[in-house]
This record gives structure tokens, sequence and C-alpha cells, in this order.
């Protein structure tokens, strides 16, 4: 089988630095790739863009950042709305909007799910992310955006399906909107700070009218009966545990330590949540 290109982003590095924004428009604005991608506007088109995910309350809040880009899917939307071969699918699983084929076809900027298809007014064709086909064309094996990326959000890799797979389980990749079947070539890693809740609190020990802060306490969740998750407070007898299902119910908290225990039984709605103060008795 032949080897085709992926992109694996990991949400938790990502810091809102934006090099990897600026390198997209750094390559493509006023510059023309014949056969691949027409000049991209000074202003108006995203083709890579940073999403923003707020969870939490205070003083438990936390904010992460998600590049979001064409995910080149193996099926892909955009080629069924297109015709006359407008939209192409390369050999080595990069999607390509030709830049004359594909004029007047705004059906094509519809068609995409993810928003990831900007259209140019002034040349009335449809434009997207082309995955630097035409730096790789010459012999690169990294992105732009992996190049130019300081902390490490982004992984380049030309690899065999059944290979991509295996990385895929083994490192938790998932995919945006594994729902509508279009099999992108764009992974995420830690993508649960966007799909999922986390809920925490903090744990303080009481003793003659004096709170303090109760360190390497235990603390367990458990639904329907079964553990589910664990973990143990910091100095400032603060935890938290991730990666809850939003909209789900019937947890109950139990916390161990020093200076007691103490238990509490919550739901959770679409919002992570802040606990509050537990007191150990």
């Amino acid at each position: 089988m032949a080897s085709k290109w992926n992109l694996i982003v990991d949400v938790e590095r990502c810091d809102n630095c934006r090099a990897c924004f600026l390198a997209v428009k750094d390559e493509h604005a006023g510059n023309d790739f014949p056969g691949y991608a027409a000049a991209q506007p000074a202003q108006g088109h995203n083709w890579l863009d940073i999403q923003r995910n707020e969870r939490g309350s205070y003083p438990l809040v936390d904010a992460r950042f998600m590049p979001v880009m064409c995910n080149h899917c193996d099926d892909a939307p955009c080629m069924k709305a297109a015709r006359n071969g407008a939209v192409t699918k390369r050999p080595d699983g990069i999607v390509i909007i030709d830049p004359e084929k594909s004029k007047g076809q705004k059906e094509i900027v519809a068609a995409c799910p993810y928003g990831a298809i900007s259209w140019n007014e002034e040349k009335q064709i449809p434009q997207a992310w082309i995955f630097d086909a035409h730096l790789l064309d010459q012999g690169w094996t990294r992105t732009r955006v992996e190049q130019c990326c300081p902390t490490g959000v982004f992984r380049s890799l030309k690899v065999e399906d059944s290979q991509m797979q295996r990385i895929a389980s083994d490192e938790g990749l998932q995919v945006l909107k594994p729902e509508l079947g279009t099999k992108p070539r764009v992974y995420y890693r830690n993508l649960h700070y966007f799909t999922h809740c986390f809920v925490g609190g903090t744990v303080v020990t009481r003793s003659g009218g004096v709170e303090e802060c109760a360190a390497g306490a235990t603390v367990i969740l458990r639904k329907d009966g079964s553990e589910i998750a664990r973990a143990v407070t910091d100095a400032f007898g603060e935890w938290r545990i991730d990666r809850l299902a939003p909209a789900s119910v019937g947890y109950q908290l139990e916390v161990t330590g020093t200076g007691g225990r103490c238990s509490m039984a919550f739901d959770l709605g679409i919002e992570s949540r802040y606990l509050g103060v537990l007191a150990l008795a």
C-alpha cells in the first residue's frame, strides 16, 4: 500500500502563539502556486485557524487552544459537491481544490462540515490549506506549521494507512466529528479538552476553628458503584479529574486524608464543575 500524509495536532501543547497561522499566511498571501492554489487574500481567509475553549468556573478554570484546518478527508464532502474534477485526492492523501476548475463553484465551500474552506470573492474560487503539497513535492519532509511551532504541537508523517491506524490507537488519537464518516487525515491528541468535562475541588481540614489545606488526600470518583478515576490533592488541597462525559449523572465522590474522610454525590451537566470546599471530618 502507498504511504500517505497525515498530521497529528496535540491540543495540550498549543499556547495560541499563532506562529502556525502566520506561517500559512506568509506562504500563501500574495503567492500563486499554479496547480496547487491561487494566492490567498490579505484579509478574510484563515486557512489555519485557532479555536479556543474555556472550561470550569472560578477558582478552577482552564483555557485551551486547537488549530483547525482542512482535514484532507478520504471521503471528502467537498469532492462530492464539486463538478468537473475541481476537487481531487492525490495518491498521497492530500486533497487539492484546483484553482482553475473550481471557479464559480461556491457550493464547495458549503459542502465542508468543518468550515475549513474559504471563498475568494475576487477570484470567485474556493480555497483551503493544501497541506504544503507544493513543498512536499519538492522534497520537504515536514509542513511549515510543524517547522515553525515552538511548542511541538504538530507532527507531519507519511505512512501507510494500517500503520497510521496503529499509531492512532497506541497514542489515543481522535479526529474531529467522527460521526460524519469523512475519514479525516488530521488527528488530534488530547481532544478531551474540547469534548469532555472535568470536576475539581478543594479539600481542607478544620480543627479548633482553624482551616488548613489538606495536601496528599486521595480523591476517588465512582459511578454506578465502580471506581472510574482517582486523584491526589496538591499542596493547596486542590484536585481535578478530567475526561468525563458531558451531561452524565450518578457520580459518588470519596475523599480520604490524614484529617478524616468526606463524601458527596453529584451530577454533571454540559459544563465542567468546581465542587467547592470539601472538609474532612
